[in-house]
């Protein structure tokens, strides 16, 4: 899932240490890594569901030939996730795996793992914990829309009231190794720090890009 690199509309918890056009150009190297790197994944159909409705053109020249572009429906963002996920089970898939497009580069291995676990006859979810409370990646095996309902998002048990929910339904889950996601400009200085170095030759135009922003020379600011 992605949203058209705009700026004003991506990134903006980064403002003002970034300016929005900066924003913006972060938000598209990151998701052309992204795109870039998914190129890899053989054993998997790749869609980019993307908003708002009149970006296709603009993201079908950021999105390689392997990707089919379809536009995300829905008010809030678990009514997208949902809706991204019966737009695939009408395609025809089963085992499907979602992702943010605005995130360092998921590690193949974490998504061969997801994908494995949802081979299993019964329903199962999968999810890839962020290190902010949420998850940067939800699998599932069957429709389970339950998990996205009554949610509110960007908050620190997001997971924690995902998995809650699942309990209660009494659906199996997978947990993932923890990903970077990133919000926030110490979440940018954290993934620089600590990416692991088989990562980050697939983002050489996020890291490019944060080479000629000085990131550690720019101030963290309150915002006004």
């Amino acid at each position: 899932m992605a949203k058209a690199p705009v700026a004003g509309q991506v990134k903006t918890r980064l403002l003002p240490v970034l300016t929005p056009e900066e924003a913006a150009e972060l938000s598209r190297a990151l998701l052309v890594d992204q795109l870039n790197h998914l190129s890899g994944l053989k054993s998997a159909d790749l869609y980019l569901a993307f908003t708002p409705d009149d970006a296709r053109a603009s993201m079908a020249e950021l999105a390689s030939a392997p990707f089919r572009l379809f536009a995300q429906e829905g008010d809030d963002l678990g009514a997208r996730m949902n809706g991204v996920f019966d737009w695939l089970r009408a395609q025809g898939h089963r085992n499907m795996v979602l992702i943010g497009g605005d995130l360092a580069p998921v590690p193949l291995r974490n998504l061969a793992e997801a994908f494995t676990a949802l081979e299993v006859a019964g329903e199962r979810v999968v999810l890839g914990p962020s290190r902010d409370g949420g998850y940067y990646l939800v699998g599932m095996n069957r429709s389970t829309p339950q998990i996205f309902d009554g949610m509110t998002w960007s908050h620190d048990r997001v997971l924690a009231q995902t998995t809650a929910k699942l309990s209660a339904s009494k659906i199996e889950f997978h947990l993932l190794p923890t990903w970077f996601d990133i919000d926030t400009v110490d979440d940018l200085r954290r993934m620089k720090s600590q990416l692991p170095p088989d990562c980050a030759s697939a983002m050489k135009l996020t890291l490019e890009f944060l080479r000629r922003l000085g990131l550690d020379q720019r101030e963290t600011r309150p915002e006004s």
